[in-house]
């Protein structure tokens, strides 16, 4: 139940998600921030009415037959007003600490004992409530009275915390206000971001299966550009994959009903046939057949390993010199012309590519075989740096085809004139398939000594870097 919930989540539903989890987030920062702030200023400007309260009382005192006199101002008291919710506290007493008006109270008697001329702020409680106090000291040095009368005001805090609250929410609506709004935005923008995926889905959907054809990119967001891309060259290869598929199973329908009917004949004429000597030229017939038969299974299957290899194995640095060496030294050849000449002509420096080995090897062989059997010897075969290409050739001495024929080849059971019974017309076929897959190309060139086909790649480096 957990995976299918998580595989029908909405992308929608979780990009919302994650932009609500960090308004939150930013809300609860700019909370804090502005509780912070708030409390700071709230803090500053209740001392500013806390010390204009005790200055105005100080101010007030005067020295009246030796002693401290206080005519309480009104100001102080309006200063105090301004936070009718509070309670207040004051108190006025002379060097020896004695009362001289105001209220009682023991805590800050006991803050008091350390006098001082400049302003002093501190925190204690008044009535079991927590409050600030500040305490101004006036210096008298007349002839009848000398010393220091020290003044104590103070209040509760409860207007500080509400004007620190109300800082808060007057910071906290708009972004709530801008929160709700760009959830909004972000809802509709995200649909707008995610309607051509569902347009695509749909085409998806309305198509047939074995319709392969790329998806259109005109008009996209870069980004489902890259996606799609990436999807059409998916479609591509797996397309290049089935008509491998269709291609070999049609090839094999076609290419295998003439020899099989006619082994079936021939097969029937020698159970039917009483001449030792008719029996046995016609089992020599047979025998050619069915040899001819397996050569061509052997080049259909070939030809679709190659397809599908150049699509999905990996490619790597390889060594044309290496490839032609290996063909040379397997002596295949002595199997199929053992009287023919072959020569092998390749350099000391190194013919760089990048493709899959079976591959290629699979085309250099079949250029070879095609030259010895459809070529005048002697062969050669050999590896060159050519116009910036790497360059696997194979030359016979011979004038080559027509080039009305040259032109043809390389193409399906495509066959010169001087081909023999036995040729199924798929060599040139695969090596064109793999020159296609790696990014190159085959060359027919007819030249004084002989007529030359080569399979020409990028050239890469040694270290596998493209050669520009």
């Amino acid at each position: 139940m957990a995976e299918r919930r998580s595989a029908t989540r909405s992308l929608a539903t979780g990009v919302l998600r994650a932009v609500f989890l960090l308004l939150i987030l930013g809300g609860v920062l700019v909370a804090g921030s502005t509780w912070y702030n708030g409390r700071q200023a709230a803090r500053q400007a209740y001392d500013r009415v806390l010390l204009g309260a005790a200055s105005d009382i100080a101010e007030s005192i005067r020295i009246l037959d030796g002693r401290p006199f206080v005519d309480l101002p009104v100001s102080a008291f309006e200063l105090l007003a301004q936070a009718p919710d509070d309670r207040i506290y004051y108190s006025v007493r002379d060097p020896n600490g004695e009362l001289i008006t105001g209220l009682e109270n023991t805590t800050v008697a006991a803050f008091e004992a350390s006098h001082r001329i400049d302003p002093v702020f501190h925190d204690a409680q008044l009535q079991e409530e927590a409050a600030r106090f500040v305490q101004v000291t006036r210096r008298f040095a007349e002839r009848d009275f000398s010393g220091e009368v020290i003044v104590t005001v103070g209040q509760t805090l409860r207007a500080r915390k509400s004007m620190a609250l109300n800082l808060m929410i007057d910071a906290l609506v708009p972004v709530a206000l801008a929160g709700i709004a760009l959830l909004v935005i972000a809802y509709f923008v995200i649909r707008s971001a995610v309607r051509p995926l569902e347009a695509l889905s749909a085409d998806l959907l309305k198509r047939d299966p074995y319709d392969l054809t790329p998806m259109p990119t005109d008009g996209l967001p870069r980004e489902l550009q890259v996606m799609l891309d990436a999807m059409n060259r998916f479609m591509q290869r797996l397309e290049r994959q089935l008509d491998a598929m269709r291609n070999l199973i049609s090839d094999t329908a076609h290419q295998l009903r003439t020899p099989v009917a006619a082994i079936r004949v021939q097969a029937e004429t020698i159970v039917e046939q009483e001449d030792e000597v008719a029996r046995e030229r016609t089992l020599a017939r047979l025998l050619t057949r069915t040899r001819s038969l397996g050569g061509l299974l052997d080049q259909l299957l070939s030809r679709a390993l190659v397809i599908h290899r150049t699509d999905s194995a990996p490619r790597r640095p390889l060594d044309l010199r290496e490839v032609a060496l290996d063909i040379v030294e397997n002596r295949d050849h002595e199997l199929l012309a053992p009287e023919a000449e072959v020569r092998l002509i390749i350099g000391e420096e190194p013919v760089m590519v990048m493709a899959d080995e079976f591959s290629l090897g699979q085309a250099a062989k079949n250029l070879f075989v095609n030259a010895l059997k459809h070529g005048v010897p002697p062969v050669a075969i050999g590896t060159e740096m050519s116009n910036g290409e790497a360059a696997l050739w194979v030359q016979d001495a011979g004038p080559g085809p027509k080039p009305e024929v040259s032109s043809r080849l390389g193409q399906r059971f495509e066959r010169s004139d001087r081909s023999r019974e036995d040729s199924t017309g798929l060599g040139l076929s695969i090596v064109d398939a793999v020159a296609s897959a790696f990014g190159g190309r085959v060359e027919m060139e007819t030249k004084q000594d002989g007529f030359r086909v080569s399979l020409l790649l990028p050239s890469v480096s040694d270290r596998g870097e493209g050669r520009k």
